[in-house]
């Protein structure tokens, strides 16, 4: 029997870090026990190792099994990878067993292209919605697969905001996000003497090449040298059906922790934007709300919330740190992990989780060392 280098979500649990990494491993987990997660696969940190083992290529093997698991999520999801009835848009995450610096930031929207988007903004009667997704992928892609720099696309979208004489990006019409689309992709050419890719797969691909190559980068590198992590670890890539955060008003993005990680007070603490994508929150683009506020504006989605974060911490016996999208009043869960927290809020977390009879003396006191 051939290896195993890709994994459904539905396959995977919390055991499997190694394998799967930290992020990957939590949304098995979180499928496993009923929470709502956008479903997808996790291709292994075994592939990594192979990736750099084969010359810094994905071999056919690989790749097959890769578009195998596409085909899974098709079917999961109803929706078609670069279809032009129903098209499956994905997101592309990195994760290592440790969280590490340097390591590729998220790519959301992928499997956009002109046509798509155009089936997009017909098929949703919410166009602005359609080449949002759509600037943000290209912005994205350039970025952090292609590497070209941030400011280029900054400095259109301050253009743009000027010209139309409006202070947030939420106040640009479909039309602007368009003409932005089509200034992006020029400057991607700009850049790279070459044009922007429109196959799928091949965004596909040189995402999934982008997230291995990281693993290598010199911020990387460096990381690992000061905290001893082995080189030969690898990273997973996490593949993930888009949750659009970023639809209208009815819905938004948000982090939490589930006690507080300066004090380690009980009780949800973080931020939430409404019609926004993930890296809107912790970009500064918008003065996000506290959580709390989500209350009032999704009471049911907060109720669920609150719930979920229950689940979590029973389930996990510590502190969370959670990312979530809300898309039209519905709950989903990207990523959870046990939050980091100063050392005064760890020895108060400890006894607490001990007071709460979630934790041993033990395992508390293992908890501070850790």
């Amino acid at each position: 029997m051939s290896k195993k280098y890709v994994y459904l979500f539905k396959e995977g649990d919390a055991s499997m870090r190694e394998l799967l990494g930290g992020k990957g491993a939590n949304l098995a987990e979180m499928t496993k026990i009923g929470l709502p997660v956008p479903q997808g696969f996790t291709i292994s940190t075994e592939a990594c190792t192979q990736y750099y083992e084969d010359g810094r290529m994905i071999n056919e093997s690989i790749q097959a099994e890769i578009m195998e698991n596409i085909a899974k999520m098709e079917e999961i999801t109803g929706k078609k990878f670069g279809d032009m009835e129903n098209p499956l848009l994905v997101s592309v995450r990195s994760g290592a067993r440790a969280s590490m610096p340097g390591m590729m930031d998220t790519i959301l929207n992928l499997g956009l292209n002109e046509e798509v988007v155009e089936v997009m903004a017909k098929k949703s009667g919410n166009p602005r919605w359609a080449y949002d997704c759509y600037r943000r992928f290209i912005q994205m892609f350039s970025d952090v697969v292609m590497e070209v720099g941030k400011k280029y696309f900054e400095k259109l979208i301050d253009e743009m905001k000027e010209k139309k004489g409006v202070v947030n990006d939420v106040d640009l019409t479909a039309e602007d996000l368009k003409e932005l689309a089509n200034q992006f992709k020029q400057e991607y050419k700009n850049q790279l003497g070459t044009d922007f890719p429109s196959d799928p797969k091949v965004q596909l691909f040189e995402a999934i090449k982008a997230v291995f190559r990281s693993w290598d980068n010199p911020r990387a590198n460096i990381y690992r040298m000061d905290h001893d992590i082995p080189y030969s670890w690898g990273t997973a890539v996490n593949v993930q059906m888009m949750a659009f955060g970023n639809m209208g008003e009815n819905c938004g993005t948000g982090v939490a922790f589930t006690r507080n990680p300066a004090t380690g007070e009980k009780g949800l603490m973080g931020e939430f934007l409404t019609n926004a994508q993930g890296e809107d929150v912790v970009a500064g683009v918008r003065t996000p709300m506290p959580i709390a506020k989500m209350a009032e504006i999704f009471p049911d989605v907060y109720k669920q919330f609150l719930d979920v974060c229950n689940i979590l911490e029973n389930h996990y016996r510590d502190m969370q740190d959670m990312e979530f999208t809300v898309e039209n009043e519905k709950l989903y869960m990207l990523q959870t992990r046990n939050g980091k927290r100063t050392a005064a809020a760890a020895i108060k977390i400890a006894c607490d989780l001990i007071d709460e009879g979630m934790i041993t003396e033990e395992e508390a006191l293992m908890q501070i060392d850790a």
